[in-house]
């Protein structure tokens, strides 16, 4: 049995990975899926929103898991929490698994890496500012085309209108990590090859900054939770330290 602690990514929350979830208990295994603290609050309350604090209560809950380590996943944007969080408490955690997600280096932030990156008009449409400034939230018609469009269509409805105001703060905060602590847990990267939001490109290029990472392919969109949830499992499976061998693509 093991012990998986799942991330959501930016405006999502811990529902995010209800199947793959249930997938996971059904196989045996203990299953958090929380949601980031924070999110979807009051202008104040995004304010208060840190990535080093985002960290510390995932860290805290790899130390207090029921099995130990953990193989902590996170989705998107939960890739910088989940590398800040190993940074914290590397002794809980067993594996790392980055699902078309933010795997950056030592000093960089989400938002360098994108500065640095071609421009996603698409993206950058979807995208606006809560009213003080202190977040984010997506707005347009029909967001799933853009993260979703290989997701069942009313899964995919459903799912985008749960999403919820995202700070701003952690995006902007470089990771602090170093080679004896998160650069010593092994390392999985499920890329998705039709992903609108992270183009595959860019999950290439986070992957080549962090050499050492294991790469597992899903022909999915940026939701492989609704998309290829029983796939998105097995990876996860997959990327425990008891099964080293590769997942389906």
């Amino acid at each position: 049995m093991t012990t998986f602690i799942l991330v959501h990514g930016a405006w999502h929350g811990g529902w995010c990975f209800d199947r793959v979830a249930a997938l996971l208990r059904d196989a045996g295994h203990d299953v958090l899926a929380p949601d980031l603290p924070g999110m979807g609050g009051s202008e104040e309350e995004l304010a208060r929103v840190t990535l080093q604090g985002w960290a510390d209560f995932v860290a805290d809950l790899c130390r207090a898991a029921p099995s130990q380590p953990v193989v902590l996943a996170g989705h998107s944007r939960g890739g910088i929490v989940i590398s800040q969080a190993a940074e914290a408490a590397p002794e809980a955690v067993g594996a790392l698994v980055y699902i078309c997600a933010m795997m950056l280096p030592d000093g960089m932030s989400r938002a360098s890496f994108r500065a640095s990156e071609p421009a996603n008009a698409a993206y950058d449409g979807f995208v606006s500012p809560t009213a003080g400034g202190h977040g984010s939230l997506i707005t347009g018609e029909a967001p799933e085309t853009l993260f979703a469009q290989r997701s069942p269509p009313d899964a995919a409805a459903a799912a985008m209108s749960r999403l919820v105001a995202e700070p701003e703060g952690p995006r902007l905060t470089a990771l602090s990590l170093s080679p004896g602590r998160w650069g010593s847990i092994p390392r999985t990267y499920v890329e998705c090859t039709d992903d609108r939001v992270i183009p595959l490109a860019s999950q290439r290029r986070m992957q080549a900054l962090c050499p050492g990472t294991r790469r597992l392919t899903l022909a999915a969109d940026h939701s492989p939770f609704l998309s290829r949830p029983h796939e998105l499992a097995a990876c996860l499976i997959a990327s425990t330290p008891e099964t080293p061998g590769g997942a389906p693509a």
